[in-house]
């Protein structure tokens, strides 16, 4: 669902505003086709903030290398580019996952490199050509 634009929310405060003592919220909420409670939220906030935009939320969990941790992480990186996440895990002291390490790093534009990790197979004949298979 989308929220309410930022004129819409202005002409309600203001609305309120000039009819402060003649009305009440559930006429402004009325003239406007909202909600008397989403009017009453809105008020409310703006009274105890100043301010009656939307609320950014950030939802799922916090990251955990920000600031100073995010340029130490950058920092062994570049020393040492083939570290395992394992291994700058440790190196940053910090307690968290893998995979809070992986998204760190693709954030950062680091990409996952493939190595071999032994000498390339011979190449061989896989079937005896003939086309009986299973024979």
């Amino acid at each position: 669902m989308e929220s309410y634009s930022m004129d819409l929310r202005k002409r309600v405060v203001e609305a309120y505003g000039q009819e402060t003592g003649r009305g009440s919220q559930a006429r402004v909420a009325k003239r406007f086709g909202v909600s008397p409670a989403w009017v009453c939220g809105l008020l409310r906030r703006y009274r105890q903030t100043g301010d009656y935009g939307p609320l950014r939320t950030r939802r799922g969990r916090k990251a955990i290398f920000v600031g100073r941790r995010r340029e130490q992480l950058e920092d062994l990186v570049a020393r040492q580019p083939d570290a395992t996440l394992a291994e700058l895990r440790d190196r940053t002291g910090v307690d968290c996952s893998l995979v809070a390490i992986c998204k760190t790093l693709q954030r950062l534009g680091y990409r996952r490199k493939k190595r071999r990790s032994g000498p390339l197979s011979k190449i061989v004949q896989t079937s005896s050509g003939n086309g009986n298979s299973g024979v």
